[in-house]
C-alpha cells in the first residue's frame, strides 16, 4: 500500500523546489511568507550574508491589537502593507517574492498584493 506524505512534507519539499531557483541578494533581497494555522510571517532576508532585512507578522503585540483575528485574509494583507513599509525605511524597493511552498492563492496572494500596492517591487 503506498502511503501519502502530509501536506506539510509536500509544502516543505515544494519550498525546497522554489529556493533551488532563486536566492535573495543585497540589491535584490528575498521576500519569504510562512502562514501558520494561527498566524501570518514576512520576512525580507538577504541570503548571500544571511541577515533578515525586516520582518512583520501578526503575533507581534502591535499587529495583535490592530486586528480583530490573525489567521483571515485581512490580517495577511495588513502584514503585506506592515512588511512593505518597514522595507521601504531601509531603501528595500525590489524584492523576490518567495511563496514558501504555499500556494499563490487566499491569505499569500493578499500579503503579495498589499505589498505590492504598498510600494514593493516584484
Amino acid at each position: 500500500m503506498v502511503s501519502k506524505q502530509s501536506r506539510s512534507e509536500v509544502r516543505v519539499k515544494k519550498h525546497a523546489r522554489l529556493r533551488n531557483r532563486f536566492a535573495g541578494t543585497a540589491e535584490r533581497p528575498r521576500l519569504a511568507v510562512f502562514r501558520s494555522n494561527n498566524h501570518m510571517y514576512a520576512q525580507i532576508i538577504d541570503d548571500s550574508v544571511g541577515n533578515t532585512l525586516a520582518a512583520a507578522s501578526t503575533a507581534e503585540k502591535a499587529v495583535k491589537a490592530e486586528l480583530e483575528h490573525t489567521n483571515n485574509v485581512e490580517a495577511a494583507a495588513y502584514v503585506g502593507t506592515l512588511i512593505a513599509k518597514r522595507a521601504l525605511e531601509k531603501g528595500i524597493n525590489t524584492v523576490v517574492f518567495d511563496r514558501g511552498g504555499f500556494i499563490y492563492h487566499g491569505k499569500v496572494k493578499a500579503l503579495a498584493e498589499a505589498a505590492r500596492e504598498a510600494g514593493l517591487e516584484f
